[in-house]
């Protein structure tokens, strides 16, 4: 987040120096895509922050590797990859990325 919020700041600065026109600027679309890609990444990591305090909170009430939804134990290996999985992969959202498997 420090580094994030430092490269954010950088950027903001670096266009407080100069007049940026982004729209016809040749590299005013750059820079507000790199303005727009950091905050999209810090929003993420405040996001994956609160979902690991949230993860804490149900370690401390005895909660945590129960599937929120089924109530069946979280695969160890499931809490390694996400150890803030609230859900057995049977019962987690599907990507709607993808298309359905068909039965």
């Amino acid at each position: 987040m420090a580094a994030l919020a430092r490269d954010f700041d950088a950027i903001v600065a670096a266009n407080a120096l100069v007049a940026v026109d982004d729209e016809h600027d040749p590299d005013g679309g750059s820079t507000a895509f790199e303005r727009a890609h950091v905050a999209a990444l810090m929003a993420r990591a405040r996001e994956h922050l609160e979902e690991l305090d949230q993860a804490l909170g149900r370690l401390e009430r005895g909660e945590y590797g129960r599937c929120e939804n089924c109530g069946r134990t979280i695969p160890p290996e499931r809490l390694e990859v996400r150890p803030a999985a609230t859900t057995c992969v049977r019962c987690a959202p599907t990507d709607r990325r993808r298309p359905p498997r068909s039965a």
